[in-house]
């Protein structure tokens, strides 16, 4: 990774949807130079997948509730993300100490729509049993950044 590398990550994690050109605009490369770095951070894991960034309010999703976990035994993490990743209301997921194992940030429209999230969580061969907090308001909040968490391994 050399300062173009990070200059072409700047520009996608400020808009995934950037064209070579216009990236390459940014770091003076062509179009050919620029796709070239982006396939091989691709092939290289730097770039790990492209993503939609939604707001959930505009949804309709105006309840939150932290749901913690707990499981049957060790899982393997990749398996459980890739599980979690098909539940679109699950907006973070964490590992945790304590006797969880998982929390999840759940945004749902209303309790009945909670409800099966909780549900398709239960549902998951290795979901033991879970244990949800509706969050009612919030008294302090600041983020980190554009991003609210990094996607992590």
């Amino acid at each position: 990774m050399d300062a173009i590398d990070q200059g072409i990550l700047e520009i996608l994690l400020g808009d995934g949807r950037a064209t070579y050109a216009m990236i390459g605009r940014h770091v003076g490369l062509s179009v050919a130079a620029t796709k070239r770095r982006v396939d091989r951070m691709i092939r290289d894991g730097v770039i790990r997948r492209f993503t939609v960034v939604v707001d959930p309010a505009l949804l309709g999703w105006n309840l939150e509730a932290h749901l913690r976990v707990f499981t049957t035994g060790a899982v393997p993490f990749a398996i459980m993300r890739s599980d979690l990743e098909k539940v679109p209301e699950i907006v973070g997921a964490f590992t945790v100490a304590g006797p969880a194992d998982a929390v999840l940030r759940v945004m749902a429209a209303d309790l009945a729509h909670l409800e099966r999230v909780i549900s398709q969580v239960r549902g998951l061969p290795y979901v033991q049993q879970t244990d949800t907090t509706v969050l009612l308001s919030t008294l302090l909040y600041r983020p980190i950044g554009d991003v609210e968490q990094a996607d992590v391994p």
